[in-house]
């Protein structure tokens, strides 16, 4: 009987065994193997491939986000250095931290519906003349952070114009340059070399000034001279800090004022 097992055991449980290893061997060789694949970054292969498309040769809407009227473009890689073409529908531009260094007059000539431009934190140092005038419906222009000696010719709409941080200075800052802007509301020239305050439209409710070269001002700087019962009833916050005008030595400029100019203690 024992005879009978073992014989059974080689001739048919073995062979069933050892069969039945190989065809798991078999499977394990056949199962493919797992590849990861690995995306080149974009920017590396911009610094290596010199044949790599470069910013101004991308389809705007593929190199920013564009929206609803919206187009969005801020720290673009590969590095931006001119205003894009826009859609003609585009009434929102946003570029901000980019290396846009110059606003040519095309830049905007076809997109009349702009109502917002936003460039702070670019290199710009010089715009072209006429190059918002054909932007009938622009509120907001916002040019913080750039490298600006001079300003063009405003659009005569404009609510806000937000120049901080530039190297503005008087002689490339026409005196009427914002006198005209009769719906001007926010006027924000901080953080440059202005030495003269310029003319202000009555329209303005909050204007900064501070951290300039101003060294004078006047009694029409922001009021009427000898007229007592004027009162800029619009002027709502006026910021001088961080010049070198004494303004306790002027007590008469800000007599119509409803507050004194922040920086009055200094």
């Amino acid at each position: 009987m024992m005879q009978l097992r073992t014989l059974l055991l080689t001739s048919v449980v073995l062979p069933w065994m050892l069969s039945s290893a190989a065809k798991q061997k078999n499977m394990d060789v056949r199962k493919p193997k797992k590849y990861s694949a690995k995306v080149a970054n974009f920017k590396a292969l911009q610094d290596t491939d010199p044949a790599a498309p470069r910013a101004h040769e991308l389809p705007t809407c593929l190199l920013c986000v564009c929206l609803s009227g919206s187009v969005y473009c801020e720290e673009v890689t590969p590095q931006m250095s001119a205003v894009p073409a826009l859609p003609k529908e585009t009434s929102y531009l946003y570029a901000r931290f980019n290396k846009i260094r110059k606003i040519r007059k095309q830049d905007f000539a076809d997109t009349a519906t702009m109502k917002r431009i936003d460039l702070t934190g670019n290199l710009i140092a010089e715009i072209e003349d006429g190059a918002f005038s054909r932007l009938p419906h622009l509120e907001e222009l916002t040019l913080a952070e750039n490298r600006l000696t001079k300003l063009p010719v405003l659009p005569g709409g404009l609510v806000s114009f937000n120049a901080n941080f530039n190297w503005l200075k008087t002689q490339g800052v026409k005196g009427s340059a914002f006198s005209k802007l009769t719906r001007l509301t926010y006027l924000y020239l901080g953080n440059n070399e202005l030495a003269v305050v310029p003319q202000l439209p009555e329209s303005l409710h909050v204007v900064h000034l501070h951290n300039n070269k101003i060294s004078t001002i006047t009694d029409e700087t922001f009021c009427r001279g000898n007229a007592s019962h004027y009162i800029r009833t619009n002027m709502d916050e006026v910021r001088l800090d961080g010049n070198p005008v004494e303004l306790s030595e002027h007590p008469n400029s800000f007599i119509c004022l409803q507050s004194l100019p922040i920086g009055w203690d200094n």
